[in-house]
């Protein structure tokens, strides 16, 4: 039996203070062990990149981005988004980041990723290109290593769960 393929996509743009968040998981994802099928992938704010990545026939696709939705700084939420709707406004956006847009931008291009979830971070300030904030608040960072082992324990519920997907599928 293989382990399911799970790419792990992270996102933001350093330049612009917690929107880094993504980075660094990334970064502190990459110094420890992870499974042979789990891909690591610091996306930046390449929207194409992860547009063409997530094309993959993937089982879980993880999304870790900075996310304001309101919370206290440094909160760390897990959604797994709604079935993305088809939509005509769906662009391909080299050099920006959306990950929804990203997510249509599959869809329209006749992907349909298995399942998605996203790792996010209330952030507390985000900088604008104009002005730029080069690293995260105190919040943030102290959120990423919470960030960290949620991933870890998605990647390990999801390849501990493989064998009952299979035998569900079997009957």
């Amino acid at each position: 039996m293989t382990q399911p393929r799970i790419l792990i996509a992270c996102i933001g743009n350093i330049f612009m203070g917690d929107d880094g968040f993504g980075t660094e998981v990334a970064r502190r994802l990459a110094g420890r062990p992870l499974p042979p099928d789990v891909i690591l992938r610091d996306f930046g704010i390449r929207g194409l990149d992860l547009t063409y990545a997530v094309l993959d026939p993937y089982e879980l696709v993880i999304l870790v981005d900075a996310c304001p939705r309101g919370g206290e700084p440094g909160t760390i939420y897990l959604v797994e988004p709604d079935p993305i709707e088809p939509a005509s406004d769906a662009r391909i956006e080299p050099h920006a980041m959306n990950p929804m847009n990203v997510l249509r931008t599959v869809q329209a291009m006749g992907g349909v990723p298995r399942r998605i979830l996203i790792v996010g971070c209330e952030p507390a300030e985000i900088g604008s290109d104009e002005e730029g904030k080069l690293g995260l608040t105190d919040a943030v960072l102290a959120a990423v290593d919470e960030a960290v082992v949620l991933i870890e324990s998605l990647v390990l519920r999801s390849i501990e769960d493989e064998p009952a997907r299979v035998a569900l599928q079997s009957q």
